[in-house]
């Protein structure tokens, strides 16, 4: 489950993001067979949980345990090792790419890998709850302590750094209420001190920030969202440099992290029109963003595309792009308000994903559940606290924003 290296089918840093999304994971060796002319476009599905040699001399020949060779299929074959083949080249400066069976699992093994028991890691209160529930849980059953700060204060990240202090966790923009963190200069500052930089990229993905030239040690996505693409697929990824690279595979390995290569194959085709799918959705997610700014029924639309959003300033500074996923709030109002608002829409689904071809809603709550700050956010009215987070698929912007308008008609009359 591991990819390093260049990828062999016209890949190089020297090609346009498009065009890797296109090449990447292609090698000759995984599309056709050795001595024979032609191929296929993609890499074959292989299903496999025995590799099998020759010959004894065969099976202790080489380096067993090196990328890309077969031993078991818990360390994969060629559908697994030409996605994350694939995942490495869009990443710049990465050595390699773990895979694991959810975007959490890839966070854990992230954190289990540079994290040991005495130590603190420092998570941004932004962080999405699954993520805070490994600081609250696992990591605290492995003897290590979680302390939050708040994301738009690196003066506060540097006072919170104490000597046991080892790692941060870092994410931008926050997948609830969207706060872009200082990505660059809070990484400066736990370089200083020695800290690893673990940073939940999956918003914006290597296409629209590229996580380790700005300064991260280890960049996490949920391969489940925009790479999938498609919403039937589970997966996360961990790429890292020389260093952090060899400890997220040591510690993936020992933990006996394996994907399905059926996933794996998913998440390779949803791979090659991710590029297209997040300009569009990106493009429908900033015209409903800037709609909907200006109804009377919204009190703030939390959008890092958006200037007066949270971080829009570093967003416009670090990043290329962006994706469909925003969150607004509404002017007064009560919870129920808000779920005939939710219940009242007829092309978005209400489900806890994202970065699907199809429009998605959840009741927007952050208050329980953060800890170093408070929602609502500084410069909106403590009465403003209920919200929703939106998803945007490919639908016709015309079509969501009808449906948004209509919906806000049943959160202002009640039956």
């Amino acid at each position: 489950m591991a990819g390093g290296g260049d990828d062999g089918e016209g890949g190089g840093g020297h090609l346009k993001p498009a065009t890797r999304l296109v090449t990447s994971g292609r090698r000759a060796e995984w599309t056709g067979i050795p001595g024979q002319p032609g191929s296929v476009v993609n890499p074959a599905v292989w299903r496999a949980s025995t590799h099998l040699y020759p010959d004894v001399a065969a099976l202790n020949a080489g380096k067993p345990n090196a990328d890309g060779h077969f031993y078991y299929g818990r360390r994969g074959a060629p559908t697994q090792w030409a996605l994350a083949d694939a995942l490495t080249a869009l990443e710049p400066g990465a050595a390699g790419t773990m895979l694991y069976p959810s975007g959490v699992a890839a966070l854990a093994g992230a954190l289990l890998a540079v994290l040991r028991p005495g130590d603190v890691l420092l998570m941004t209160d932004n962080a999405y709850e699954p993520t805070r529930n490994i600081g609250r849980a696992l990591l605290k059953d492995f003897g290590i302590e979680t302390r939050w700060f708040d994301p738009q204060d690196p003066d506060a990240f540097k006072a919170a750094i104490c000597e046991k202090t080892k790692a941060v966790l870092l994410e931008s923009p926050g997948s609830l209420t969207m706060e872009v963190q200082d990505v660059p200069a809070l990484s400066a500052i736990a370089r200083e001190h020695g800290l690893a930089v673990v940073l939940d990229n999956t918003w914006a993905g290597p296409l629209g920030f590229p996580a380790l030239e700005r300064g991260a040690d280890i960049t996490v996505m949920s391969l489940t969202k925009h790479v999938g693409g498609h919403s039937d697929l589970m997966l996360g990824s961990a790429a890292a440099g020389e260093r952090y690279y060899a400890k997220l595979r040591r510690t993936a390995q020992l933990l006996g992290q394996v994907v399905s290569p059926d996933d794996a194959a998913l998440a390779l085709r949803g791979l090659r029109t991710m590029g297209l799918r997040l300009a569009q959705e990106t493009a429908t997610a900033l015209a409903l963003a800037q709609w909907l700014e200006a109804q009377p029924e919204v009190a703030r639309v939390l959008c890092p595309m958006l200037p007066g959003s949270p971080g829009h300033n570093l967003w416009a500074r670090d990043f290329s792009g962006g994706c469909g996923l925003f969150s607004f709030v509404f002017k007064g109002g009560d919870g129920a308000a808000r779920d005939r608002f939710i219940d009242a829409l007829a092309l978005f689904g209400i489900g806890y994903s994202w970065g699907g071809f199809e429009s998605l809603i959840t009741p927007l709550d952050p208050a329980g559940i953060r800890t170093a700050t408070a929602w609502p956010l500084p410069g909106m009215d403590a009465s403003d606290r209920f919200g929703v987070r939106l998803s945007i698929g490919l639908e016709a912007a015309d079509d969501l924003q009808a449906d948004l308008a209509q919906a806000l008609g049943a959160w202002r009359n009640p039956a």
